[in-house]
């Protein structure tokens, strides 16, 4: 289809291809009438004569790869002159990314940045129309303040990179502070995850609903938690919490009422662990009966599948922002897919529609 291309690097190309494979069969079904005034006004066709879109119409490979001295090489092996290109890369660690001596890989989330930043310059300079970043997990976002004399506001040395590099639009999924969208002057949709975690919870765990507290790890996150709480028909709370230098972190107290109730945490980042840990221990100590969690993203870093496995927690519910192939075997982790979402937002952004359902709303 002349008009739209989806690339990716090395971040999650596995989401990027089944984003791709959504698109392709939403324009099919749910889209097919747009999808036959497209031609008709870009091809001159009539609506019978239109051929039912393909994956390699929309999928647009791109070699992503690194020099022995690590620097990262990026080309895009199809002509995007004119198109509206979408460059699926979520700012996380690498994970899963075949690496070695004779095939340098990325090894970090700078690796990653910069991937990013390669695919939407060659892009740029290769006349795309417009490009749109697609990052379901935007790193750096917790370095959003200065908490601090003489740090730097990371979260916004990131978003001016990005647009610096030729990005005309960002979707992004669940950020970790919703003012980072005014760290861009470019539009940016901000998706949400409430509705996927309680459809998730309402068909596979009806059992966990009977006495259900939403709860966040803290009170900055208690916006997050009343969606998911709202959507359960649940009543919710809140902890509240210190965090010294370092990133040693103390639960203070529980507000709102647990004692006998199931909870369930509602997070954003899950990286090691601690918080969710911490969180959960002292919701036992208060009387709650049992703990589970959801958070959006799963980085999992270091032994946090370790210590998730021999914590109180029952099961921790995440989605496929970052790459989950091999967390999903862990007998506590369930993984969810965001891709269904994106793939929406993306024909709606592409064919000038609404999408305000599916965004992140205050109220």
């Amino acid at each position: 289809m002349n008009g739209l291309k989806i690339v990716a690097g090395n971040a999650n190309p596995e989401l990027a291809k089944r984003i791709t494979e959504l698109v392709v069969e939403k324009f099919n079904t749910k889209y097919a009438d747009f999808l036959d005034e497209l031609c008709r006004d870009r091809r001159g066709k009539l609506a019978g004569d239109v051929v039912p879109l393909s994956f390699e119409d929309v999928w647009c490979e791109a070699e992503v790869s690194y020099f022995p001295d690590r620097e990262v090489y990026a080309h895009v092996e199809k002509t995007v002159r004119g198109h509206f290109v979408f460059v699926v890369q979520p700012t996380c660690p690498p994970r899963g990314v075949p690496r070695g001596p004779e095939k340098p890989g990325p090894q970090t989330v700078n690796d990653i940045v910069m991937e990013l930043l390669l695919l939407v310059d060659a892009l740029k300079r290769a006349s795309a129309e417009r490009i749109c970043a697609v990052t379901p997990y935007f790193g750096y976002a917790r370095q959003d303040r200065k908490t601090e004399g003489r740090v730097p506001i990371s979260a916004r040395l990131l978003a001016n990179m990005i647009e610096r590099a030729g990005t005309s639009r960002v979707l992004a999924i669940e950020l970790h502070a919703s003012q980072i969208q005014g760290f861009f002057d470019i539009p940016l949709d901000h998706l949400r995850t409430d509705h996927l975690f309680a459809r998730h919870i309402q068909a596979n765990h009806p059992e966990w609903l009977e006495d259900l507290v939403v709860v966040s790890p803290d009170i900055g996150g208690l916006f997050r938690a009343r969606r998911v709480a709202e959507r359960l028909h649940a009543p919710f709370a809140t902890l509240a919490k210190r965090r010294f230098r370092g990133g040693d972190l103390e639960v203070l107290l529980v507000i709102g009422e647990v004692r006998g109730k199931k909870v369930l945490l509602v997070d954003d980042i899950l990286s090691t662990g601690g918080t969710l840990i911490r969180a959960a221990n002292k919701l036992l100590e208060d009387g709650a009966r049992e703990v589970y969690a959801a958070c959006t993203h799963g980085i999992f870093a270091g032994d946090a599948l370790e210590q998730i496995e021999s914590s109180p927690l029952s099961r921790v519910v995440v989605t496929d922002t970052i790459p989950q192939a091999t967390t999903a075997a862990h007998p506590k982790v369930e993984v969810i897919s965001v891709a269904d979402d994106l793939a929406e937002a993306i024909i709606r952004i592409y064919l000038g529609l609404s999408i305000s359902e599916l965004l992140v709303r205050g109220r």
